[in-house]
């Protein structure tokens, strides 16, 4: 019908990204403000302020359960925080998911561009590098059983790695620029 049914209000910046928990009961933002919010949907009201970056909030994501959510920011830090208490419970320095997997792009000493970082959420553990691409890595995200990772890239290619055995499983090509999200 085209009918809003809820305006959010109460972040004091732009919001950048956003994310709906699988059952989509709860919508998280991020925004430039520093702050996440959980919104309930069904009554567009806030649920929570998460506070703890000290700088813009690019990137969430819900874990495949629901109960955790996961921020990533421009203070170079990712945060897994409780869904229900709101709480910060676990601070992955310079290092977004499935459920206690991290993905996050940095680049390296060795390598001109961008690669994928592989992090276990609850112990702080690298786990793999996944590498391949000819230009910055822009976005990643895990399928909902978190079986594949799915990268974007300015090379204008997404490539779709096997989450357990991370190797690439295939390279998708076709579009004339940079692919900036994939979902």
């Amino acid at each position: 019908t085209g009918k809003c049914y809820h305006t959010l209000r109460g972040h004091t910046a732009e919001i950048v990204c956003l994310s709906f928990n699988l059952q989509s009961t709860l919508v998280a933002t991020g925004s430039m403000d520093s702050t996440a919010k959980l919104w309930d949907v069904e009554k567009g009201e806030e649920v929570a302020t998460l506070r703890g970056h000290s700088a813009e909030i690019i990137a969430l994501a819900f874990n495949t359960t629901g109960d955790k959510i996961i921020t990533g920011s421009f203070d170079h830090t990712v945060a897994i925080w409780d869904v229900v208490t709101g709480r910060e419970q676990n601070v992955l320095d310079k290092m977004p998911t499935n459920n206690n997997v991290v993905a996050k792009y940095e680049l390296q000493k060795n390598d001109p561009y961008l690669s994928l970082q592989l992090w276990n959420a609850m112990t702080g553990t690298h786990i793999a590098t996944l590498t391949g691409h000819r230009n910055e890595v822009l976005d990643v995200c895990f399928d909902f059983t978190g079986q594949r990772i799915v990268t974007a890239s300015a090379d204008g290619s997404a490539r779709v790695y096997n989450a357990e055995t991370k190797e690439c499983i295939a390279k998708l090509e076709g579009h004339g620029g940079e692919i900036s999200r994939v979902s």
